[in-house]
């Protein structure tokens, strides 16, 4: 199957302060969001695996380009899938879950930890909470956090917005800790 994407978008955010003003050390969040023609879009199939190269090959470019846009080796990670309203919520899983996670593994160095992921069918212009996750422990609760990520003219009914998302550290004046494998 052949890959069209239309566009491809980056968000980078830079938070100097929590949501009360407080000023923190910078955290850096990168995500990146390419908008690809869904093929099965409006059509039933029981073999969804052409989406699952489509997810290996934009893991790769997007999240070799989150690297080098962050600058310095990532801390925590995510992905998540926006599929146009003639498509599947499976569309998107098979997008996201197979074939994605080695290549943004081998991008970013490791990755010990499930990726945190979301997926849903939404509207153009709809948005999507990317979950973010500490890289190599999943039990780091200061490392929990979300994106929303949206693009103003995606994703249309036959198309799937794939986003994967990078950042350097945790929340801003995180007070949460580690989880029961700290303990």
């Amino acid at each position: 199957m052949t890959m069209d994407v239309r566009k491809t978008v980056f968000t980078k955010e830079i938070i100097t302060a929590d949501e009360m003003g407080m000023s923190c050390h910078p955290i850096k969040r990168f995500a990146a969001m390419a908008i690809v023609r869904n093929p099965f879009a409006g059509v039933h199939r029981d073999d969804l695996s052409p989406l699952f190269e489509v997810g290996a090959q934009l893991g790769q470019s997007l999240t070799q380009e989150l690297v080098k846009m962050l600058g310095e080796p990532p801390v925590c990670y995510g992905k998540a899938a926006l599929i146009g309203s003639a498509g599947a919520m499976e569309h998107g899983a098979a997008v996201l879950h197979p074939a994605l996670g080695k290549p943004v593994r081998a991008a970013v160095g490791g990755g010990k930890s499930l990726m945190p992921s979301n997926h849903k069918v939404g509207p153009l212009a709809g948005t999507i909470d990317m979950p973010l996750g500490h890289k190599d422990d999943a039990w780091s609760f200061d490392h929990i956090d979300t994106m929303t990520l949206w693009v103003p003219d995606g994703p249309r009914a036959d198309e799937i917005v794939l986003c994967i998302g990078l950042s350097d550290g945790t929340r801003a004046h995180p007070r949460v800790g580690k989880g029961p494998s700290a303990t």
